[in-house]
């Protein structure tokens, strides 16, 4: 039988979970509690209206723009997201050459199944950030840090919205464990215990290891620790208030992702695209905003930026892509993508991502008033 074209982020997930196994699928795709976050992170966008310009001539359009300086081809970057070899034989070498061959971004998680070097030698031209989390033993994370500077990562993620883990049903009725004959990649016995997941008799592996190890006494200060330890550009993710962009730009960080970590942590809050006005509006320019969460189309991404992001990442679409065919189903998923903003903003009447304004975009809520 004739395999049908993938030609959208929703065929890549649907493929993806006829192949994955349950234990990684169930990881992969799963939200918090009873998932209400995650469903809204995909439905805010779809209660946003694009307001389409025309006559403005757009036979040339450029999809490109900056992210701390360094130039990507279009606004559509990676998340973090964790053990990507669960997916793919190649994990995070594939995704990060595919990112390369895009010029675009991507964000290396702590958690990888793959090391902060390995990554780095698999694609050296390419842009990478490393995500990080506090580890209550310091010298954990100096060394994180010291080997992300040392293999090219042009800044660092501080991940602030995971003091513990979210409750994540699937991954307890499953007793989620990484996979035998996989490791966290950037650990070793040295580090602590962590180099692998063990098996929990009450809840999902991966939980157990991360409220043992996590700090949550984590605070603002130790936005000024890390600056102790390193010289690289500084990102918090996980804003999603705007007092607490205030707090941000107040300590000085370099740019905010505002982001619910997919919707894996605490459910019942804001979409991120519903966040984000509050964020933009109380950062003013101070420092570059980004977005994750619910990203599946490029009008999505025309959306995030309307409303004030410099770009936005995305985590489960690059697993999809992963899991259907490796490094050229991530490169195939970025290119939908890419293209799909690059005709949004077309027919929206923008010839480059300077062009995207507020204007464009308005709650659906906007053509009610007008009956």
């Amino acid at each position: 039988m004739a395999v049908e074209p993938l030609v959208c982020v929703d065929d890549f997930e649907k493929l993806a979970f006829k192949l994955l196994p349950k234990n990684a699928l169930d990881y992969y795709r799963s939200g918090a509690n009873h998932e209400q976050t995650l469903q809204d992170n995909t439905d805010a966008f779809k209660r946003l209206r694009i307001r389409p310009r025309m006559l403005v001539g757009v036979a040339n359009r450029d999809p490109s723009t900056t992210i701390l300086g360094q130039k990507i081809d279009f606004p559509i970057c990676i998340a973090p997201t964790a053990m990507h070899r669960m997916a793919e034989p190649d994990g995070e070498l594939a995704t990060s050459r595919a990112a390369a061959s895009m010029n675009t971004a991507m964000i290396l998680s702590t958690l990888s199944t793959t090391s902060i070097e390995d990554v780095a030698a698999a694609a050296p031209s390419g842009l990478r950030w490393f995500q990080l989390y506090i580890y209550r033993d310091r010298a954990v994370t100096r060394n994180l840090v010291a080997r992300a500077e040392r293999s090219g990562y042009k800044a660092l993620v501080l991940t602030v919205d995971t003091p513990l883990f979210g409750r994540r049903i699937a991954d307890s009725k499953n007793r989620f464990v990484l996979p035998p004959h996989l490791k966290l990649a950037n650990f070793d016995s040295t580090d602590f215990k962590g180099s692998g997941l063990g098996q929990s008799n009450k809840d999902s592996g991966l939980s157990e290891y991360a409220n043992s190890l996590f700090d949550a006494s984590l605070n603002w200060s130790d936005i000024s620790y890390l600056r102790t330890i390193s010289k690289l550009p500084i990102v918090v993710k996980g804003i999603l208030t705007a007092e607490d962009a205030l707090k941000a730009v107040e300590v000085g960080v370099d740019g905010i992702i505002v982001s619910n970590h997919g919707a894996r942590q605490l459910d019942g809050v804001p979409a991120t695209i519903d966040a984000l006005p509050e964020v933009i509006s109380a950062v003013n320019g101070r420092c570059e905003v980004y977005l994750d969460g619910g990203v599946r189309q490029g009008t999505d991404c025309l959306k995030a930026l309307a409303i004030g992001a410099r770009a936005v990442f995305v985590g489960r679409p690059v697993l999809w892509g992963l899991a259907c065919d490796g490094e050229k189903g991530v490169g195939k998923v970025l290119s939908i993508l890419k293209d799909e903003l690059t005709i949004a903003m077309g027919l929206a009447g923008c010839r480059s991502v300077s062009d995207i304004k507020q204007s464009h975009v308005v709650k659906e809520s906007y053509y009610w008033s007008k009956l």
